[in-house]
């Protein structure tokens, strides 16, 4: 199978959680917004937030256990926490994060959706241009 059905399929389980999630309890699935309900204790497991968080997990990890993942990671571990840190640290600063203004807010059309997903798709670009040609990592 060609990877852009994959990727088709993929694209298309992402609609259908959004959509389905937004039908069934009324808000958008943000992960970053859903990540910050599951940090608080008293809505730990309570939430069915804590079950989609989970699905997302275990996909991954049953599509592994079906399949060899042609992943390679060569990325030093202390900069890949860094760098989860600062993507952590912007989705407060922007108010959500990609899955929230990329997939939900942009599917309803969000101006500051649109705006924070152009920003952060030129800022990713910017990224990888110094990374690649200008630091040579």
């Amino acid at each position: 199978m060609h990877d852009f059905v994959y990727a088709f399929i993929g694209g298309a389980f992402i609609g259908l959680a959004t959509v389905g999630y937004l039908y069934v309890h009324g808000k958008i699935a943000g992960i970053s917004g859903m990540i910050a309900q599951v940090l608080m204790p008293q809505t730990w497991v309570k939430t069915p937030v804590f079950w989609f968080l989970l699905g997302l997990l275990a996909v991954p990890l049953l599509y592994g256990s079906m399949t060899t993942p042609q992943i390679d990671l060569s990325a030093n571990t202390g900069f890949l926490l860094i760098a989860g840190v600062l993507v952590g640290f912007g989705t407060r600063l922007g108010s959500g994060c990609t899955s929230g203004h990329g997939i939900c807010g942009m599917s309803r059309l969000s101006k500051r959706s649109i705006v924070a997903t152009l920003t952060f798709m030129a800022a990713g670009v910017l990224t990888v241009y110094v990374m690649r040609h200008v630091l040579g990592a």
